[in-house]
């Protein structure tokens, strides 16, 4: 995916798919939310201007009253779980993980219980059942049994699997703006391009009908390359007849009732 692009590349690619008389349910995550922010209002401000619903995955035991008082104004945020305090227990050298097999299956499940439980608390009727895993980790089993504690949804990253049948609804994120190991700095417009580019290419030729497509934001840690690669984007993308913004509850398939709870 190191092949250069630029924005008439990508409106080329989904002129293409509007021609083929398909569409992409395109979404928006973001993670890490525990606070109201000049940050938060900037996320909300986009989301509010080109009508593109976030899915904000917010640390439950980390999370503050006021975070849910702020939302109560903007109801373009759905808030979801992330993880529970968003804490490694990985040994190094190991990945960070908070939510894999290092710890008993049992404990991890009574530990996201309890952040679904204090989200619940905060949030009401308006936090969603999806869970959205630290650094986009999770042990296999334990992602299998979130529908037994009320979490029918699943957000990891591009590639990840379920596997087995039986288990929540997943719908991972496909693109990450920010850098994290060259400084968490914002990716370069040309590099965001090329693979949101050749990931829109791969799946217009090998499926058919619509495709879903996520971008993974974190509003706490963006800087001026990424802010203004998302308005860019949003603003050339908007209202294209490839494009549908999606909201959460409809994107993973959630109850009637939750979609209008905002």
């Amino acid at each position: 995916m190191s092949t250069r692009a630029d924005w008439p590349d990508l409106l080329a690619e989904l002129d293409r798919w509007a021609l083929a008389g398909r569409r992409i349910a395109f979404w928006l995550r973001d993670d890490d939310a525990v606070a109201p922010s000049v940050q938060l209002d900037r996320l909300a401000a986009l989301a509010e201007r080109f009508g593109a619903p976030v899915l904000l995955a917010t640390i439950p035991l980390l999370a503050e009253e006021a975070l849910a008082r702020r939302l109560e104004s903007a109801p373009l945020l759905f808030s979801c779980q992330h993880g529970i305090r968003h804490d490694n227990h990985a040994p190094a050298p190991q990945k960070k993980a908070e939510v894999g097999s290092h710890r008993p299956t049992t404990v991890v499940l009574a530990d996201i219980a309890q952040g679904w439980q204090r989200l619940r608390e905060l949030f009401g009727a308006r936090a969603l059942p999806i869970f959205v895993p630290p650094w986009n980790r999770i042990d296999p089993g334990i992602a299998a049994a979130l529908p037994e504690i009320g979490l029918a949804g699943l957000s990891c990253f591009r590639k990840f699997s379920l596997g087995a049948p039986g288990g929540p609804v997943l719908v991972n994120s496909d693109l990450d703006l920010i850098d994290w190991h060259g400084g968490r700095v914002g990716r370069s417009a040309e590099d965001l391009l090329a693979e949101m580019l050749a990931l829109l290419v791969q799946r217009r030729t090998q499926t058919e009908g619509g495709a879903q497509f996520g971008l993974l934001l974190h509003h706490r840690d963006h800087d001026a390359t990424t802010w203004a690669f998302l308005e860019n984007l949003l603003v050339r993308i908007g209202g294209h007849a490839a494009i549908d913004f999606v909201r959460p509850p409809a994107l993973f398939a959630l109850p009637v009732d939750l979609e209008h709870a905002s």
